[in-house]
């Protein structure tokens, strides 16, 4: 059959009762971003003519998630069937092929859709095509009834004879339907004919294959078909991801020394020659070049590390850090907002926001650039080559000259110029057996 049009609608209007949130289901995250997302950069790699989201009352949030993608809103949830129903009037006189996907399902993959839909375009031109899965263990879903023509029936567990039971192959849900041939189906489908009362589209087979047509199925892997509907198969969703994401970056040339214990973003974008250490975390929009080591224990998010920079253990890059070429980014150090240029040391104990760090410069450890007075922020400016003694407090608005030198525990309030020595403490005064007397004292009164 030639190739046709192509809609999909995605069913992501459930409550999700199980994962005990006010957040809808779809809306967890996976990798940093919501699960839907995941689900509808697959959606859009196959090139469909039309999309619509099938969503609930109050679920805003999923129209943000998916826009520009069209909404439509289920003001009540009577299954499957009715959800599909709701799509109609923003599809139109679409006569294509229509593919139905769940929200809920982020790991299906679009080779497995593509073999969904070449068969759907094949010569026996089924009217539905149901994506199946054989479960390792023995479960409740409904059971796909095949024979040499094809698919007969998709039969409820609860419905199911003990033969029928006994069979492997259970239904995900997903269909692949002929568009000239769906509304019809879907306008017949009798919500009486379960003990639920509600719309079913599995109902869609027994319709097709009453009307004398032919109906088909595609075996898929299971875990593409994990539905999440609860924090625990979240979890296992999430293990499924990362473990992709680490083989990326290990084909991509980066070393993970303990693949198991390092946490990536969906975008996370790593160089070659990069060396990452155990229990690293990369939140959303971190950018790592070539030849970066990054020892155990760090956090990154919204963050970018230029070519042969070397960072923690234990260091955090917050939002708008951007850490120059072969600095050093040291233990306890956190960033925020800050650019370390080339071959600036931040190495212990410090905490740079809202700031520059000039090339070269180094910061002792125990400094703080003092950035927020309770009402805004402020920039502090390091110069190139400066040297910033240990426990030092930068005062912003603040500039210290290139090449200046911040004497160890000053407190700097005004610029410094460049070539120049600060020393900002107070004058030290020594008062001879002080503490001697002191600790007598103390003795006495104990008695």
């Amino acid at each position: 059959m030639a190739s046709r049009a192509l809609a999909v609608i995605v069913l992501a209007a459930g409550m999700g009762t199980r994962m005990k949130s006010t957040l809808p289901k779809v809306m967890h995250p996976l990798a940093g971003r919501p699960m839907i997302r995941h689900l509808m950069d697959t959606v859009h790699s196959l090139s469909p003519d039309r999309v619509v989201v099938v969503v609930g009352p109050d679920m805003d949030s999923v129209g943000a998630a998916v826009a520009p993608v069209p909404t439509v809103v289920q003001t009540q949830r009577l299954g499957t069937g009715h959800a599909v129903a709701q799509a109609r009037a923003a599809l139109g006189d679409f006569d294509g092929d229509v593919i139905v996907l769940y929200g809920d399902t982020p790991l299906i993959t679009a080779e497995t859709l593509q073999r969904l839909l070449a068969e759907r375009r094949g010569p026996r031109d089924p009217a539905v095509v149901v994506l199946g899965f054989k479960p390792d263990k023995a479960s409740e879903y409904g059971r796909l009834v095949v024979g040499a023509e094809g698919l007969k029936a998709i039969v409820e567990y609860r419905d199911a004879t003990r033969e029928q039971r006994e069979n492997p192959l259970c239904n995900s849900g997903v269909m692949a339907l002929d568009g000239r041939r769906m509304w019809s189906l879907i306008d017949r489908i009798d919500p009486t004919t379960n003990s639920k009362g509600e719309y079913y589209l599995t109902d869609a087979v027994a319709l097709a294959r009453a009307d004398g047509c032919c109906c088909s199925f595609v075996e898929g892997e299971q875990i593409e078909l994990l539905g999440v509907n609860s924090r625990g198969e979240q979890a296992i969703a999430e293990a499924v991801i990362q473990a992709k994401l680490r083989d990326a970056a290990m084909e991509g040339g980066a070393t993970l020394i303990d693949p198991a214990s390092v946490w990536f973003s969906w975008d996370t974008k790593i160089g070659q020659d990069v060396v990452i250490w155990p229990h690293v975390v990369f939140g959303p929009g971190v950018t790592i070049g070539n030849r970066v080591e990054i020892r155990g224990f760090c956090h990154f998010e919204g963050c970018s590390i230029a070519d042969g920079a070397t960072l923690g253990p234990y260091a955090r890059l917050r939002p708008g850090a951007k850490i120059g070429a072969s600095a050093h980014i040291g233990n306890f150090v956190e960033i925020k907002a800050a650019t370390v240029e080339t071959g600036a040391k931040v190495n212990h104990l410090t905490y740079i926001g809202d700031a520059r760090v000039g090339a070269g410069a180094n910061v002792g450890a125990g400094t703080i650039t003092c950035n927020y007075d309770g009402f805004s922020k402020s920039f502090t400016d390091i110069g190139a080559g400066a040297f910033i003694g240990s426990n030092s407090a930068l005062v912003a608005p603040v500039k210290i000259g290139d090449g200046a030198i911040v004497g160890a525990g000053s407190v700097v309030t005004r610029e410094v110029a460049p070539g120049a020595l600060a020393v900002a403490r107070g004058v030290q005064a020594d008062i001879p057996g002080w503490a001697d007397n002191f600790r007598d004292q103390q003795r006495a009164k104990k008695g």
